[in-house]
């Protein structure tokens, strides 16, 4: 018996030493949970009020009618009446068949990219140094990419339409400011400033691709087209999506070169989506407007992003 009260006494103290020290480890815990949420929270505090609030209200104010110098106490919920209204506006429709067509920058910018990058592989010396000159727009203010253009793009002074006289053209386009000529001037200098990282990006995946492949296909008769087609386009098509997907974001999201070179114009010829909601809210005061806008937009990227989730299925690994 006696031996028996020893073993409960035991197991009774154990019991209570694993309780002690569970309640010391959960105290523990939740210091270290409390720090760790110190340390995050000023992220946490600035994507909150920073982007996920508003995010939440441009979905509120989509349905609402709002002047904002009016106060809060001015929103007014007038339902779909914003979404009507910019499905029937010739300007709203005009943006949305601007960006369509600025999309053509991507297909383009990532043929020459390519170009580029494989000569730049294959056949060129100092590839450093042809990577710096080529990433450099890229990297530059998109503001004075602009501002150099503009000096470019001058219909009477410019050195574009200069060499134009000088082959005998005697009436060139006036480029920014001609309608039929001003979005286009928008994508060569798009297609200018991102041809440096989609090269940067394909030169990274070309070098990437097991030389073996090549090696193989050499032993098997193949002819350059053969490997460019078969070995290297599969094996590039993870690093196509990718700049497929960002280039085709990154086309809905233009706004720098059309404030400082166009505004919109001339007659609503370069105005896009972007630019239509900034100067719809901030112009016009039609915060509701805009959030309808902004709210189309998104389920614009949220039907890229369902594209790219789809056919990242084919994409080739190795």
């Amino acid at each position: 018996m006696k031996d028996l009260s020893v073993e409960a006494k035991s197991i009774v103290e154990n019991v209570e030493f694993v309780k002690r020290k569970k309640r010391k480890k959960s105290v523990i815990e939740k210091k270290e949970n409390w720090v760790g949420f110190l340390f995050v929270s000023p992220m946490f505090i600035g994507v909150s009020v920073l982007t996920l609030l508003p995010i939440i209200a441009t979905f509120f104010l989509a349905f609402a009618d709002w002047n904002f110098i009016m106060g809060i106490q001015s929103v007014k919920w007038v339902g779909l009446d914003n979404f009507k209204a910019l499905f029937a506006n010739e300007v709203f429709i005009k943006s949305v068949l601007n960006n369509l067509l600025f999309l053509l920058t991507v297909p383009i910018c990532m043929a020459i990219s390519l170009l580029i990058s494989i000569v730049i592989d294959k056949h060129v010396y100092m590839k450093s140094y042809f990577k710096v000159a080529f990433f450099m727009p890229y990297i530059s203010s998109i503001v004075a990419i602009a501002v150099v253009w503009q000096v470019l793009f001058n219909p009477t002074e410019g050195p574009i339409n200069q060499f134009l006289f000088s082959l005998g053209i005697e009436n060139p386009p006036k480029w920014i400011a001609d309608p039929n000529f001003a979005l286009i001037s928008l994508m060569v200098i798009q297609i200018w400033a991102s041809t440096g990282f989609n090269m940067l990006i394909y030169l990274a995946g070309l070098q990437s691709i097991p030389k073996e492949l090549y090696e193989a296909a050499d032993m098997d008769g193949a002819t350059r087209w053969d490997k460019f087609k078969h070995i290297m386009l599969p094996a590039l098509s993870p690093t196509t999506f990718f700049l497929l997907i960002t280039g085709i974001i990154s086309t809905f999201k233009v706004f720098d070169l059309i404030a400082v070179l166009t505004k919109g114009g001339p007659i609503n010829s370069t105005t896009m989506l972007v630019w239509h909601l900034y100067d719809s809210a901030f112009v016009n005061l039609k915060i509701g407007y805009a959030s309808a806008i902004a709210v189309v937009l998104f389920f614009f990227v949220l039907f890229i992003t369902l594209v790219q989730w789809s056919l990242q299925k084919k994409w080739v690994n190795y």
